[in-house]
């Protein structure tokens, strides 16, 4: 199993992620600052292991704060948490968990040495508990899949695997339950343009486990889907808005409009933390647009003449009328269901 996020020797574990498949190598994280850096250039990624990775990057900038002053400890460490939140402005797990961990800190009683003890005691529960919900997503998953063929060929768009999440995965922990249990036949990864978290990362965790994978280019989709090549689609959220709008990698938008006009089933994955009720719906989810660069080249080379304009945004959101059922810890429901939970606490 891939733990991406991971705590050990006094310090925080990160598979980086922009140097696979090629490449694995583990980056040693000792202080709040290089955390925020990390998230920001994708050495971690994945909306459930942002938020992992928040909740430990808030531990770093508490133990870095040297007073025993309570009221000087909180507004250093507020500090430390407007940081971290301006690395990544969609994922919403990342402001759930640095949230947690604000309230775990406001709500210690006793020394600051007390407040940090919470604080890393709270890092690790949002840690187990994420893998914990991957494991629930991908049960629930399986029994939402449909029941014929008994092999399902599923799509995928971008990474929602264990490089994802604390482990497992949502989307991709969906793709291993049905492995383990007889139901796949293949799984089709979508590249996902321009980062190719599809290509680089989905692929290459499929192949570790020797589970059957083929790497599509994103404009393919569709046509596999009229070929009958895809029985079902499972993406992941990085942010889900309180009627079921869904905001994903930039594409799957595509993917969903494409599944419909195919009569093909559209799951999202992804744990409850991604729902963020205090948006009413999709309009108002913020989009993150990224260096150009990833559009125009790969690697050391050049994809486009000098002199053009590009557009790079990193995340679409796909109606919730597109959406056949939301794939979470708690079962999977309709997108119209969430309303229900919007009143209960997340946190």
């Amino acid at each position: 199993m891939l733990y991406p996020v991971i705590w050990q020797n006094d310090s925080v574990s990160l598979i980086d992620q922009t140097r696979l498949p090629n490449e694995y190598s583990v980056v040693q994280i000792h202080r709040s600052e290089d955390m925020a850096q990390a998230i920001k250039t994708m050495i971690v990624r994945g909306a459930p292991a942002i938020g992992v990775a928040a909740a430990y990057g808030m531990y770093l900038g508490a133990r870095e704060i040297e007073t025993n002053n309570h009221h000087e400890f909180l507004e250093r460490l507020e500090k430390v948490a407007e940081l971290l939140r301006s690395t990544r402005p969609t994922a919403v797990n990342l402001f759930w968990a640095i949230s947690r961990m604000m309230k775990t800190a406001y709500e210690t009683l006793g020394t600051v040495e007390n407040i940090k003890q919470n604080l890393w005691q709270t890092a690790q529960a949002i840690n187990v508990e994420d893998l914990q919900t991957c494991y629930a997503i991908g049960n629930h998953g399986l029994a939402a899949l449909p029941t014929t063929p008994e092999k399902l060929k599923i799509l995928t768009h971008c990474n929602a695997g264990a490089l994802a999440t604390a482990g497992y995965g949502t989307a991709l922990g969906v793709v291993r339950s049905a492995w383990g249990e007889g139901r796949l036949e293949r799984l089709f990864a979508d590249e996902t343009r321009p980062r190719l978290q599809g290509a680089k990362l989905t692929a290459w965790e499929c192949v570790q486990e020797g589970i059957p994978v083929t790497v599509i280019t994103d404009s393919m989709a569709a046509h596999c889907m009229k070929q009958g090549l895809i029985d079902a689609v499972v993406v992941g959220a990085d942010r889900i808005t309180a009627n079921g709008d869904t905001a994903n990698k930039i594409g799957t938008y595509s993917v969903a409009i494409a599944a419909k006009a195919h009569h093909i089933p559209f799951f999202v994955a992804a744990p409850f933390s991604t729902v963020d009720f205090a948006l009413a719906d999709g309009s108002q989810i913020p989009i993150e647009e990224r260096n150009p660069a990833e559009i125009y080249q790969l690697g050391e080379t050049i994809l486009t003449p000098s002199g053009v304009d590009f557009y790079n945004p990193a995340f679409d959101v796909t109606p919730a009328e597109l959406i056949t059922a939301i794939i979470t810890e708690n079962g999977a429901f309709l997108p119209s269901e969430l309303a229900k939970f919007q009143f209960q606490p997340i946190i």
